[in-house]
């Protein structure tokens, strides 16, 4: 028999032990349809093609997965590689195993502009898929495993991306899911490629300590065994090897060398209940002391993968320190494969740690299905990322549910995580009973209270200090339907006044007309030209002319007699409508209004020396004017020279606040102590008149040489 043949029957008899027959019976149809397939393909390593798709299958098969689930894995290089087609894999296993292949699939079809976008769109596939079934993450991850381990027929530099693209994405995702076990192995395989040097002489460092370790490992679980024996407690004793990765993950993060980190030892131990758990430490920490501050519940508080453990240190014989795993047999079973544990798990009579991981991790998925599709790739998947940190933090609520968050997570992050409208309307929190602002950053084990406001929104500022991708995603979500909504009102308004150029009434155009008019420029309604519009990607007074042309059927230009009514203006700024920086326009000065294309309207005044330095074109250019009674904040800038002395600034700062007037900024520049200081204050005010008697009030400030409002004019 070939080493193919001998996969096959252990693979097919492994399957046996746990499957009915007609489910054995799918997967060997799936077995012959890949093979027949992938017949004549090999691999760069020279072996059958069909030795892969048999080794992710084989690691489904450790994991006791369903048949749709392993014929898929059988199956998922199909579409890719060969000729077949999804209604062939639809019509030969059913509608359940074709989804799972296409979710599997890389999306090689589509054209993209980077490699960097291409695995970004490949991977929200994937997890949008996994979303609505998590067999398709299992069955990807068992695919990267056998890649990794077969990464040695290709070339350096591709083995590399591919290792660093493991190492980011599906190591801290199999964590993520508890598949701890596979993590390793993925952690391993990527230091060995990232890191060849260092991997071997790490790895043999490990081999020549082997056996004298192994002596001391005897003799320690030797003494726990014994100590446990004597309190009548069941359990299997072990010792843990130190993998490469994990013994130089160790010297890097403590800053110690080698021959340091393997003075500790690890070991664990395995009892029947959770209250032979807590038995069990007692015992251990009676035998031989605890190290302080090194013990950890996580049956108590479960990991959000649903890990759970006593994690304790000790000081063993001759002062070295043991490190202890301490959980059940259903424990250690999650532990290793996380959530495939549910399948191996279907005839346990207590399962319900895994009920409540499986909870977990689809209420997770659930949150990937909110993101906005129409979200950037690269954008979806660096917030996904921010989901995978493996360092996390535990927050309590008033009435003690707990919620789980990475690391840096902060008061708005926790808001989001309860409800997307909690954490809309967040105002602040009070930690730990104290008020704290929104952007504080949460301490593992503290309470927190959040505070809302119905008057609080979004606004593009909480997007940098926010770090879950559920914050950041309704975030973003909000304020683009808000810019929307922005959009679709400035766009009516410029379309409106573009029409009273041509003496046009909108109520006198036709629905039909209206229809036509927004699909002449790709829009699908009237709406969506009116987004267009506001936000500067079509010019009204262009839309306008089409109207024009429709109606007459004839090109009619602008006359010179054509009267034309200025736009006016919203009272205050929004996304879509801004005052020039460059000029700080205050309500009674001179305006005009530029349409800047993706930016929307912006106002300068109209003797603007920046504005004609730009010399946009006069379609480009839109007559507005300021509301009948502006009650809005407006910046305006203005520059100051005096002689500096003593309390100066109290009294400058003093003149304004007389005013009611907020000082947004405040800089200044000392060239020499001979010369006057230089001032700059950036103001809210509401119009000309209130930063006249700002200016006034300053000029009468002793020691100030000339004060005057900034602005480039021409």
């Amino acid at each position: 028999m070939t080493p193919l043949d001998i996969s096959v029957n252990h693979f097919f008899e492994s399957l046996r032990q746990y499957l009915p027959d007609d489910d054995v019976t799918l997967v060997e149809r799936a077995f012959r349809f890949a093979e027949k397939a992938h017949e004549g393909q090999r691999r760069l390593s020279g072996d059958p093609y069909i030795t892969h798709p048999l080794a992710v299958a084989s690691t489904l098969a450790g994991w006791q997965l369903d048949a749709q689930a392993l014929a898929a894995a059988l199956l998922h290089d199909v579409l890719e590689d060969t000729g077949a087609r999804k209604e062939k894999l639809n019509e030969e296993f059913g509608s359940v195993v074709a989804e799972l292949v296409s979710a599997v699939s890389k999306l090689d079809k589509l054209e993209f502009s980077s490699y960097k976008e291409a695995q970004a769109e490949n991977f929200r596939k994937m997890l949008l898929a996994m979303a609505r079934d998590v067999r398709v993450i299992l069955i990807k991850l068992a695919d990267r495993f056998h890649n990794m381990q077969t990464l040695e027929s290709i070339r350096l530099d591709k083995r590399q991306r591919i290792a660093r693209e493991t190492y980011d994405i599906y190591v801290p995702l199999a964590y993520r899911l508890g598949l701890y076990a596979l993590r390793q192995g993925l952690l391993d395989l990527s230091f060995q490629n990232l890191r060849p040097a260092r991997h071997r002489v790490i790895e043999q460092a490990i081999e020549n300590v082997r056996h004298a370790r192994r002596e001391t490992v005897d003799n320690v679980i030797a003494l726990l065994q014994d100590r446990l024996q004597r309190h009548e407690l069941k359990a299997e004793v072990s010792g843990r090897e130190r993998t490469p990765y994990s013994t130089y993950s160790k010297m890097r993060e403590k800053r110690i060398p080698f021959a340091q980190v393997m003075e500790s030892y690890g070991i664990r131990i395995i009892v029947d209940t959770r209250e032979h758990c807590y038995a069990a430490l007692g015992v251990l920490h009676e035998a031989l002391k605890p190290i302080p501050g090194r013990f950890k519940d996580y049956i108590a508080i479960p990991k959000a993968n649903g890990y759970q453990s006593l994690h304790t240190t000790l000081f063993g014989p001759g002062s070295m320190p043991i490190d202890v795993q301490i959980r059940t047999h259903d424990m250690n079973l999650v532990a290793d494969a996380g959530i495939a544990a549910y399948w191996m798990y279907r005839s346990a009579s207590d399962f319900a740690n895994l009920v409540e991981t499986q909870q977990n991790t689809r209420q997770w998925l659930k949150g990937l299905l909110e993101m906005p599709l129409e979200a950037d790739s690269i954008e979806f998947v660096d917030n996904i990322k921010r989901d995978l940190f493996p360092e996390e933090i535990y927050v309590f609520t008033p009435k003690g549910k707990i919620f789980t968050l990475p690391l840096g997570a902060t008061v708005l992050d926790f808001a989001y995580a309860v409800h997307t409208d909690i954490g809309h309307h967040c105002a602040g929190a009070r930690v730990n009973h104290e008020a704290m602002p929104m952007r504080t950053v949460l301490r593992n084990g503290s309470q927190v209270e959040i505070i809302t406001n119905p008057e609080t929104s979004p606004t593009p500022t909480w997007l940098s200090f926010v770090v879950t991708g559920r914050a950041r995603s309704a975030i973003r979500n909000f304020l683009k339907n808000q810019q929307k909504d922005e959009a679709e009102a400035l766009g009516e308004r410029l379309l409106h006044h573009s029409f009273s150029i041509f003496k046009i009434k909108p109520d006198n155009v036709a629905p039909d007309l209206w229809q036509a008019l927004a699909e002449n420029y790709s829009a699908k309604t009237l709406d969506d030209l009116y987004v267009e519009i506001g936000r500067g990607k079509i010019l009204p007074f262009t839309v306008a002319q089409t109207l024009v042309d429709k109606l007459t059927k004839t090109t009619r230009k602008v006359g010179k007699n054509t009267q034309q009514k200025n736009l006016k203006l919203p009272d205050g700024q929004n996304t879509l409508l801004r005052y020039a920086a460059c000029c700080h326009p205050l309500p009674r000065d001179p305006i005009i209004g530029w349409m800047r294309s993706g930016l929307g309207l912006e106002v300068h005044i109209r003797d603007c020396a920046v504005l004609k330095e730009r010399a946009p074109e006069q379609h480009e250019l839109i007559d507005v004017a300021w509301p009948a009674e502006a009650q809005a904040l407006y910046a305006s800038e203005i520059l100051l020279w005096a002689k500096d002395r003593h309390g100066l600034l109290a009294d400058l700062t003093s003149v304004i606040a007389k005013t009611d007037t907020n000082i947004a900024q405040l800089w200044l520049d000392r060239s020499s102590p001979q010369e006057p200081i230089t001032m700059g204050f950036l103001l809210d005010v509401r119009n000309r008149q209130q930063l006249a008697e700002i200016l006034r009030g300053l000029r009468r400030v002793a020691g100030v040489k000339k004060v005057q409002r900034a602005r480039k004019t021409a």
